[in-house]
């Protein structure tokens, strides 16, 4: 019955079910490990701060101390270790032919890591679904040297999960009643990370066209 009421893709049903500790784990795969490439980020962290902002549901509301230091240890933890696994499993790691979302993401991080050096890509990585999840093995694959991805990715992870997770707070605390619009406005949030997700399908359809 508890595995049939918990949505995975639902940052509502995550955060009801584990709280803060929904947000550690669900950054922590989704940085760290290839398999989390789907679960929900960036609507997590702002539904989180959100919810920290309102009290209509006391079992909803959440501590913004707790999930600001449960994002902040997801994201930085899942980041090292997806480098770490990136750096003993190799490039072959990230060569799956049969997940396109994965190779086009793959090939945005290498364009990124080629076009603004490490530091900015690791950084900017971090507001991008999908290349998130594999900038960070791909890194490790690269032998991207260890203290410079730590410091990067230290510095992206803080702004990007603290960054989001506040302006979550911030609405909920600037406009009363919000969490009456907490549905919709998860909706407009998963679509709007779906964007960059549906661009990079479509670079890597036209390169594909393009070779052919």
């Amino acid at each position: 019955m508890f595995v049939l009421a918990l949505n995975p893709l639902d940052p509502h049903s995550l955060l009801a079910t584990f709280g803060p500790l929904g947000v550690a784990l669900v950054l922590f795969a989704e940085t760290g490990l290839l398999i989390g490439f789907f679960l929900p980020g960036d609507s997590l962290l702002f539904t989180a701060g959100l919810l920290c902002a309102t009290t209509a549901d006391a079992t909803l509301h959440l501590s913004l101390p707790w999930v600001l230091v449960a994002a902040a240890a997801g994201a930085l933890l899942g980041a090292q270790t997806g480098y770490l696994i990136g750096r003993r499993a190799g490039p072959a790691l990230l060569d799956r032919p049969g997940r396109p979302r994965l190779q086009a993401a793959t090939a945005r991080a290498r364009e990124a890591l080629d076009g603004y050096g490490v530091g900015k890509a690791v950084v900017l990585a971090r507001f991008i679904p999908l290349v998130r999840t594999v900038l960070n093995p791909l890194a490790g694959a690269l032998r991207v040297p260890a203290r410079t991805f730590t410091l990067w990715q230290a510095v992206g992870g803080l702004i990007w999960s603290l960054g989001v997770t506040t302006a979550g707070y911030l609405l909920g605390s600037r406009i009363p009643g919000i969490d009456t619009y907490l549905l919709p406005i998860i909706g407009v949030i998963v679509l709007l990370s779906l964007v960059p997700v549906a661009r990079e399908l479509w670079r890597a359809r036209r390169k594909v066209g393009e070779t052919r």
